[in-house]
């Protein structure tokens, strides 16, 4: 993969006394400046799937990169885009365009608060803010994690709900992206919505349980995606 003169990101964690993450992230590093090579191109050609983020747009040469990557995908590729608000690094152009390129879009509760005030419907409550969301941009799916409370699965005319498990929690960084990795591979194995929801529930409970963000998880939730 191609190289760029750049430090590698870094992020100080901080966490509160319920295990709650708060971060310092590092401007100007490798990830602000994502090259779109020949060799990039060829993968989104052949992508199955991809994730991205506001965060990794807030400087101009990795947005329009991502933006180009995900322009060459191939139409029935899955383009989930995590929308993952963090300090000030986002805007409602960088939400819409991302918005527009996706068809799973994965969001938490504040995030959508957040977007609700952003978009001039903040008087909706959480599902009927979801629904407009799916429809407005003709989304396959809407992911919605609301922490202790539960999380939901939006599809066209449906709505998956699970409840999350109470665990003994350790930390609960890396617990989101945990939820969209097993999901999605659950999705591409032709695994069910509510399947694979149960799943991605099953093991973001699990990686709370464990310090760090990429536990080893037991065999179990790992044949379960197949």
């Amino acid at each position: 993969m191609p190289r760029v003169p750049y430090p590698t990101g870094t992020v100080q964690v901080t966490l509160n006394e319920e295990g709650i993450p708060t971060y310092d992230i590092k401007e100007n590093v490798a990830w602000d400046n994502i090259p779109f090579t020949p060799e990039i191109e060829e993968i989104a050609a052949n992508c199955r799937a991809v994730c991205y983020g506001s965060l990794a747009q807030r400087n101009v040469v990795s947005r329009e990169n991502i933006h180009r990557f995900l322009d060459a995908t191939p139409d029935d590729c899955m383009k989930i885009f995590d929308i993952n608000l963090r300090q000030q690094f986002y805007n409602k152009e960088i939400i819409q365009q991302s918005m527009r390129r996706c068809n799973i879009l994965k969001i938490n509760d504040e995030e959508l608060v957040t977007i609700g005030r952003m978009f001039g419907y903040p008087g909706l409550d959480i599902e009927n803010k979801c629904w407009l969301i799916l429809g407005k941009y003709d989304l396959d799916m809407l992911v919605l994690t609301c922490g202790t409370n539960g999380s939901y699965v939006f599809t066209r005319g449906q709505m998956s709900f699970q409840e999350t498990p109470k665990v003994e929690v350790a930390d609960t960084v890396g617990a989101g992206d945990s939820f969209t990795g097993s999901f999605c591979a659950a999705i591409l194995n032709g695994k069910p919505v509510t399947e694979a929801h149960e799943l991605a529930v099953k093991v973001s409970a699990f990686v709370c349980t464990q310090n760090g963000a990429m536990p080893t998880l037991p065999p179990d939730l790992l044949a379960a995606a197949q």
